[in-house]
């Protein structure tokens, strides 16, 4: 067996034993498994593994990296493997939201007004509406890029202007700890305030969406019970990079 052969035997598996921990948790919280949507984390990964998940079944593949999104995107064109759901999963400058504007099923990191506004304009440009996600810094690390609660509940009335990008929820990244029990008052945190800012984008006859992208390899069945609608997960699936 090559050792692409078996890079993908351990593809399928280790995606079935995720599914699996996935159906697990969902099941705990009394949510049907339906309702959490794995991105399989292929950045600074080759191609080739994206085509072994494929195979599988998975089709949501996270990013981190424009350059290298466009360069699998191109790819994936190239071999017509139209299946692909692409998310750009990583931080945005705003001198480079033009190349953020594509076939892109989500953009989970917009991560303050500015970059929303800088995507609306552009994607204006190109004629199109882009899906995206508010990244929230919950937990309050300077290390993590993202709206504080108030600064997001401050910039509802500049994101209800705002007509070619459809806010479909909110995204964040719980600190990386060896027990994941510590994640919960985080991932918690992020359920109520999405709550919040529903109630209150609604005052105004402003939609915020559902999604909750929240969870990583390290701690997604913690996410997932506390209301996750999106896991993100990597390692986990193809192994440390």
């Amino acid at each position: 067996m090559s050792t692409l052969e078996i890079a993908a035997t351990d593809i399928a598996t280790n995606l079935a034993s995720v599914h699996q921990r996935i159906e697990a948790a969902a099941r705990r919280a009394n949510r049907e498994p339906s309702e959490v949507t794995l991105v399989a984390v292929s950045k600074t990964k080759p191609f080739a593994v994206i085509e072994a998940a494929l195979t599988t079944g998975q089709v949501d593949f996270g990013e981190n990296r424009l350059e290298e999104l466009w360069q699998k995107v191109e790819t994936a064109q190239e071999k017509g493997l139209d299946a692909i759901r692409w998310h750009m999963i990583g931080s945005i400058q705003s001198r480079k939201t033009a190349q953020v504007v594509g076939p892109f099923a989500l953009v989970h990191s917009v991560d303050r007004l500015k970059i929303a506004e800088r995507l609306d304009r552009d994607s204006a440009a190109a004629n199109c509406v882009m899906s995206i996600l508010l990244q929230v810094n919950v937990s309050g690390e300077e290390s993590k890029h993202g709206f504080s609660a108030a600064e997001l509940k401050a910039a509802l009335p500049a994101l209800k202007q705002l007509t070619n990008v459809r806010i479909e929820g909110l995204m964040t990244m719980a600190p990386f700890v060896d027990n994941p029990e510590e994640t919960r008052p985080v991932f918690r945190a992020m359920h109520q305030l999405r709550a919040e800012l529903q109630e209150l984008a609604a005052q105004h006859d402003f939609a915020i969406g559902s999604h909750l992208s929240m969870g990583m390899t390290n701690d997604f069945e913690v996410a997932i019970e506390e209301g996750a609608t999106i896991v993100r997960i990597g390692s986990a699936i193809f192994g440390e990079r």
